[in-house]
């Protein structure tokens, strides 16, 4: 009897998945909803009746998971972090043509690099959604994460697995296996009719409609419920390949096994030549609006695998293709106030609010004024009827006052004195088109402040995550980054859901940040245009953090790579008292950066281009990272005929493949740390 279930089971699985694909994703159902209920509860009786028959790509496990509670987040903080991931092959961001000239510019550096008259492309539309990553190990889904920064994203896989466009296992043909691995990547949307069928949806619940298809697809996929991701009408579309076990010599192959696998894509031309190119792009523009889905540009690749390999990438965006956007769109609609809005870095800007207005198919209430000097150019006053751009993913801006259609009766906006957050004064310094809060202790600041401080690559005090940094400053245990160390078992105690072995976890953790790098300690204070490289910069310039008080600003722009904003920002910060004495007091609590060493003349790795692959045991990728450039070695993020060496960490992937395969040399982790002296 139960092998006849299993079977059954099987089948219903079989069936109800193929009615996923064209109802989804070909948009062809062939079975009524009442039929297709019906297979749904029957496999549901089985499963609910005999759980070991369940799988975890059955359609009943759709939403699976509980909700994650969350304190009370005050407007304008930072969300909650999920779980960190790193994607192997990069998820690179595009470059972008904004005419047809920028575009002609492109093909004619991809020709030249190449030694071609023509090349042949890959046109597909550029979708306005937030970019995905599903990793499929064979044939089943086992993760779904955000594109993040390209290197690391967040997990998002139990939200993931609501979109009924995903499929949980990949379909294969009779006979055939699915891939060992097969990372599938593309951009999960909301159509434009899911869109106001949901905003309808808001509306009548007493609920704030959404902004833009966009945000609202950003939003439904990061909620903390995964019932909630599911109520929503989010689908997808892939149209790109990280990681896989299969080889493939073009795009338009990699587009054809996505589709056989059950995943849906976008449309994609192939289209030889500039011109052909320009012939696609019109077409796209002209039958954008006719589009279930918002489009912002069309996205050009370069068809050939082993051509886009020779032309490489550019920091983060590859060589062999280009986002060509769409001309921006513009309407009228009238502005019914202006605020202020305070940033992490305590930047005051202004925000005009908006008579809500249909731009380019998204809803618009809200537009930046940018700065003083820009809603001064632009003479934009309260009550003003305005034209409105927007521009893809660039915030809408106010274009131009229609200034025929004044009353007299509009009102001048006046900087606020005051800070609306906190309270501290406000002011714009000399030469500088922003105005900022002074208020160190500034909660819209403090808690952006506080989760750079803690992060990875500054004092790396694990567990100190938004969602206790919140807690924290709603208990008022935290005034400024210092007030860190001064933590206790008995403050931390007073925290909602804070026990004490997960107190003591967090102390310990604290307390091992005191031990931490000067390049370090600089990142960490959050200096405006101060990132990691001038951090290091810095570290490696002066022997200690208050060696920094008093130098003059000329000394901070001899040093590489600092220019004179850069160096009056870093003078600035070290000339304010309160900034000196939350370092001072963080110094008095123990914390001891150590002076940067130079790079060692002739060390192991002198002149040498390293690429670090998996995860190591004895040591993070950052202090690696940090041994390899202290003995005059590059780190580099992919592997390269130009790469030296990979050292090989647990679960190395694509990159220790693709070492082999050009005959890099590598090492593993002990070898490594016998190259290091340790």
């Amino acid at each position: 009897m139960t092998a006849d279930l299993a079977g059954r089971a099987k089948e219903l699985r079989e069936q109800i998945r193929y009615h996923d694909h064209r109802y989804y994703v070909l948009d062809q159902p062939l079975v009524s909803d009442a039929e297709y209920d019906r297979l749904l509860r029957e496999l549901e009786k089985i499963e609910a009746e005999h759980p070991e028959l369940t799988t975890p790509d059955s359609p009943t496990q759709r939403v699976a998971g509980e909700a994650v509670d969350r304190l009370k987040t005050p407007p304008g903080w930072l969300p909650l972090r999920w779980r960190k991931v790193e994607h192997r092959v990069p998820m690179l961001s595009l470059g972008k043509a904004m005419s047809e000239d920028e575009f002609r510019d492109f093909d004619l550096r991809v020709r030249k690099s190449l030694g071609l008259d023509k090349v042949v492309y890959v046109c597909e539309p550029k979708l306005d959604g937030i970019s995905i990553s599903l990793r499929y190990e064979n044939g089943a889904l086992v993760r779904g994460a955000t594109r993040g920064d390209g290197a690391f994203g967040e997990d998002l896989t139990s939200n993931v697995r609501t979109i009924r466009t995903i499929p949980l296992g990949l379909s294969v043909k009779a006979g055939e296996k699915a891939p060992a691995l097969l990372e599938a990547r593309g951009e999960v949307i909301l159509a434009k009719k899911d869109f106001a069928d949901l905003n309808r949806r808001q509306e009548e619940a007493g609920e704030d409609p959404f902004v833009n298809p966009r945000n609202a697809a950003a939003g439904s996929l990061r909620q903390l419920d995964p019932r909630i991701t599911a109520s929503r009408p989010l689908s997808t579309y892939i149209y790109e390949v990280g990681e896989c076990s299969l080889k493939f010599k073009t795009h338009s192959e990699k587009i054809a096994a996505l589709q056989g696998f059950g995943l849906r894509t976008p449309p994609s031309l192939r289209a030889e030549g500039a011109d052909a190119v320009k012939a696609v792009y019109q077409d796209m523009l002209e039958k954008r609006h006719a589009q279930p889905f918002e489009q912002d540009g069309m996205v050009i690749k370069v068809d050939d695998l082993d051509q886009r390999e020779r032309l490489g990438q550019v920091s983060r965006s590859p060589r062999w293709a280009i986002a060509w956007k769409f001309p921006a769109e513009e309407e009228e609609t009238v502005v019914e106030n202006i605020d202020v809005q305070v940033g992490r870095t305590g930047k005051v800007t202004p925000v005009a609010r908006l008579k809500p207005v249909l731009v380019g198919g998204a809803n618009v209430s809200n537009a930046t004024l940018h700065n003083e000097d820009e809603l001064k150019r632009k003479d934009v006053k309260i009550g003003d009827h305005v034209f409105i751009r927007r521009a893809g993913d660039v915030i809408p801006e106010v274009v131009a006052v229609i200034k025929e259609k004044r009353t007299g009766a509009e009102k001048d906006f006046v900087f606020p004195g005051q800070c609306p957050v906190c309270g501290a004064a406000v002011v714009r310094n000399a030469g500088e088109a922003n105005h900022r809060c002074t208020g160190i202790s500034c909660p819209a600041q403090l808690a952006g402040h506080l989760a750079l401080f803690s992060a990875r690559t500054a004092m790396d005090i694990q567990g100190l995550g938004d969602k206790l940094i919140i807690a924290l400053l709603e208990a008022g245990l935290v005034k400024d980054v210092s007030d860190v160390y001064a933590l206790n078992l008995e403050k931390l105690l007073q925290l909602p859901r804070m026990g004490e072995k997960s107190a003591q976890n967090l102390l310990a953790q604290i307390e091992k940040s005191k031990k931490t790098s000067l390049r370090r300690f600089v990142f960490a204070l959050g200096i405006r245009h101060v990132g990691e490289a001038t951090a290091k910069a810095l570290a490696q310039a002066f022997p200690d953090v208050k060696s920094m008080y008093e130098a003059p600003s000329e000394k901070f722009q001899s040093i590489r790579d600092v220019g004179p904003e850069v160096a009056t920002a870093i003078h600035q910060f070290f000339q304010q008292p309160q900034n000196r004495a939350v370092i001072d007091r963080i110094l008095a609590s123990g914390v001891t950066p150590e002076p940067e060493k130079p790079p060692e003349a002739g060390g192991a790795f002198s002149g040498k281009t390293v690429v670090l692959t998996g995860g190591m045991s004895s040591l993070s990728r950052d202090d690696a990272k940090a041994e390899i450039e202290r003995r005059g070695g590059k780190v580099s993020g992919s592997v390269s005929k130009k790469t030296d060496l990979v050292v090989a960490g647990e679960d190395a992937g694509s990159k220790l493949a693709k070492a082999k395969e050009l005959g890099v040399k590598v090492v593993d982790e002990a070898e490594f740390l016998r190259m290091i002296g340790k």
